[in-house]
């Protein structure tokens, strides 16, 4: 009788998020010694949040919060809830977090929050109440000079602004720089809402041109509809390019033509998906994937690019909106067909760095207009553009590997400077 063969588990995020540290600090020529304290996070806490819901029963979750280097200055990174979320994710997302800060050259180091639960499933008093919770639970590591927490998958800015008020009532006054992403109301900044997208299309108008593809009439699908993506596919529309395809966790639509981007969002918030957008042919969610465009920009969750429809993709220009989209082995695959990957850590860093702009303007009670705060984002982003498209070139490196090495690089050399203590 033969032993079945087990197929080995796909790598997860960490995996691919160890990875790419361990090809940058082959590169750099690092030791193994400095290799391992920048693959380990400094600090992880995990807490139980209990949640009394709306009918009376109590429900138990799990809430994370990692810290993986703080040698650049507080640690930062979002907070997301979703029934998927592990302890590895939230520890690759605040490993991404570290590099793209330095990479922006943002002084921050690397975290990420995350509490597994689905928030569709929950009232707003319910969410209210897990938010308070969690927040309670990991005091005390977070503050504006620890660890700044932001929205990120599941949370918004309502969210943020519980987590201010309960860190401000327990402080005993009101602590605006204890997160980011708030209200504009409670001391948020302009242009933070659709910074992470108008990054996004800063970077990918630039990686157009780098190929020669022509912004007005360049053809483009958004994968995800959310907070990234709409804004996303709202200001391609806006630069001329046309936007064919557009899909969501419910399905897909496309038209040859481009998408009215501005009566497909009426559509969504309306109905609560892109299907049935009047005047677009429906299509399977997975398959916008590889429709025949100039540039794809994946907006949702990790790992959607992966090696079993990595061949299929043919768009010369891929840019990450969202955190960990493209695997190992799909990267791979891209190298091998001549597409340029731009990574998340440079594509979607305008959150990073207007949050940056945000914990500073209220650290000094003083708040810029929106113009301002979208001049710098440009300004910054398209110069973090130049120094990894040079590096890239200079070396004969991916745009993902050259951005990595750029970073890495900066966070050894903070902790070289700092030593070690004892």
């Amino acid at each position: 009788m033969s032993t079945p063969t087990l197929e080995a588990p796909a790598p997860s995020a960490l995996d691919d998020a160890r990875a790419q540290l361990a090809t940058a600090t082959e590169l750099l020529g690092y030791d193994e010694g400095l290799h391992a304290m920048l693959a380990t996070p400094r600090r992880e806490l995990t807490v139980a949040v209990p949640l009394r819901a709306d009918d009376g029963e109590v429900h138990l979750f799990a809430g994370y919060r990692v810290q993986h280097n703080v040698s650049r200055g507080p640690a930062k990174g979002g907070l997301r809830y979703s029934p998927h979320v592990t302890l590895d994710e939230v520890r690759a997302l605040a490993m991404w977090m570290t590099w793209k800060c330095a990479l922006l050259d943002v002084p921050y180091g690397g975290a990420k929050g995350g509490v597994n639960i689905d928030p569709r499933c929950h009232s707003a008093g319910e969410l209210e109440r897990v938010t308070r919770r969690y927040t309670s639970e990991i005091l005390p590591i977070i503050g504006p000079e620890r660890d700044i927490p932001a929205p990120d998958v599941g949370t918004d800015e309502r969210t943020m602004a519980w987590m201010m008020d309960t860190y401000s009532v327990n402080s005993g006054y009101t602590v605006p720089g204890i997160v980011t992403g708030k209200p504009i109301s409670l001391g948020g900044s302009q242009g933070r809402a659709s910074a992470t997208s108008r990054g996004v299309v800063h970077i990918a108008l630039a990686a157009l041109r780098s190929r020669g593809i022509r912004i007005d009439g360049a053809t483009a699908a958004v994968q995800g509809f959310g907070k990234v993506g709409r804004d996303t596919a709202r200001f391609l529309a806006e630069a001329g390019v046309q936007v064919v395809g557009v899909s969501d966790q419910y399905g897909a639509v496309t038209a040859t033509s481009g998408l009215d981007v501005e009566a497909l969002s009426d559509h969504v918030d309306r109905t609560g998906s892109v299907v049935g957008f009047p005047g677009a042919d429906a299509l399977d969610r997975d398959l916008l994937l590889e429709l025949p465009v100039q540039l794809l920009v994946p907006a949702a969750l990790e790992g959607v690019l992966h090696e079993g429809n990595a061949a299929r993709v043919t768009a010369p220009v891929i840019v990450e909106g969202a955190n960990g989209p493209t695997t190992g082995a799909a990267d791979r695959v891209f190298a091998e067909q001549g597409q340029l990957v731009v990574p998340d850590i440079l594509a979607n860093a305008g959150g990073v760095l207007v949050s940056y702009f945000e914990w500073v303007q209220a650290n000094q009670a003083y708040w810029w207009d929106a113009q301002e705060v979208e001049a710098k984002l440009e300004s910054r982003m398209l110069a973090a553009w130049d120094a990894v498209a040079g590096t890239a070139q200079a070396r004969d490196l991916s745009l993902r590997t050259a951005a990595t090495v750029l970073a890495v690089e900066r966070v050894a050399e903070a902790h070289r400077l700092r030593g070690l203590y004892p």
